[in-house]
């Protein structure tokens, strides 16, 4: 990584769509709204009535008492990919086990109790906007990787895929504007890549675009150096799995030596990859990742 991208991506390891829909600010709750309204066809109007929490770069929201709605009625969970991964139903399983365990703990509720407990109903949805071609709208279900099949469908879960480039679920983005202006930021790096910019000049001047076409209301003027420094990160994970897929690595799962992935892991912490991202990728513990971060914060100081 060259200096110019080690200064830019040093402090800033949210992902953009978390940026723009997932943060505690009026605009973002705004967006936040905008983005709920056009996925669920509805026309709520308070900014305040999703409760918001993320986990590990997840949008997580849940309704609050409101003129139309019922407390804790729905919860939601929002993640967005930009390589395609089939164990998206599997995340979101494990996801959710989480955040039900904190909202029963949060309304005091006893699972072991005789009554019938009522809890939100879950939503995930996943924002794809990969290079791989993908329907508008497709779900990927938890049973496809049951190692022996349930013919009779007696446990599911299921990951809901809107596909989020520039050309697919338009209706949608003609309802969003936040998530327009994303998607032409997004797809405006990718034509700059693809006319042979490198990667820190694609995304400069990408932004500087948006900047000039007043994207998302100022946001890229004002978040400049955030924008840059998230989406660099971004476009190199992108490159880290798609290098991966060319090797024949299954992501999930680095086979090999033991040398073969503590060195995947150390090359995903300086790129501040999530800790239980790695570990899921190259099987260490977390435990161990750890070891290695400290190891590489060490060696930084001296």
């Amino acid at each position: 990584m060259n200096e110019i991208n080690s200064t830019y991506q040093r402090n800033f390891k949210d992902r953009l769509f978390i940026a723009i829909f997932g943060r505690d600010t009026e605009q973002s709750k705004q967006w936040r709204l905008d983005l709920y309204n056009a996925l669920n066809n509805t026309n709520y109007t308070d900014p305040n009535a999703l409760e918001l929490n993320t986990i590990e770069n997840v949008i997580y929201i849940t309704m609050h008492n409101d003129v139309s709605f019922l407390v804790d009625s729905q919860m939601n969970l929002y993640e967005q990919q930009s390589t395609y991964n089939p164990n998206m139903p599997l995340r979101g399983f494990m996801y959710f086990s989480q955040l039900y365990q904190k909202h029963l703990t949060k309304q005091r509720k006893n699972i072991l109790s005789s009554t019938l407990i009522k809890i939100p109903t879950p939503k995930f949805i996943v924002f794809y906007n990969g290079k791989t071609k993908m329907p508008d709208i497709s779900k990927l279900y938890l049973s496809d990787a049951f190692i022996t099949k349930d013919e009779h469908h007696e446990f599911e879960w299921t990951a809901t895929v809107y596909n989020i480039s520039s050309d697919s679920n338009l209706a949608l983005q003609k309802k969003c504007k936040p998530l327009y202006d994303y998607i032409q930021y997004t797809q405006r790096i990718r034509d700059n890549l693809n006319k042979g910019l490198n990667k820190t000049q694609a995304i400069e001047e990408a932004v500087d675009w948006a900047e000039k076409e007043n994207l998302l209301n100022g946001f890229f003027k004002n978040q400049k150096a955030e924008v840059i420094g998230m989406s660099l990160t971004e476009f190199d994970e992108e490159d880290t799995y798609r290098t991966w897929r060319e090797d024949g690595i299954e992501i999930g799962k680095i086979e090999g030596r033991q040398e073969k992935a503590v060195e995947s892991a150390i090359t995903m912490l300086k790129k501040h990859y999530p800790i239980s991202d790695i570990s899921e990728i190259t099987s260490l513990s977390k435990e161990k990742i750890l070891e290695l971060q400290e190891q590489i914060t060490v060696k930084a100081e001296q």
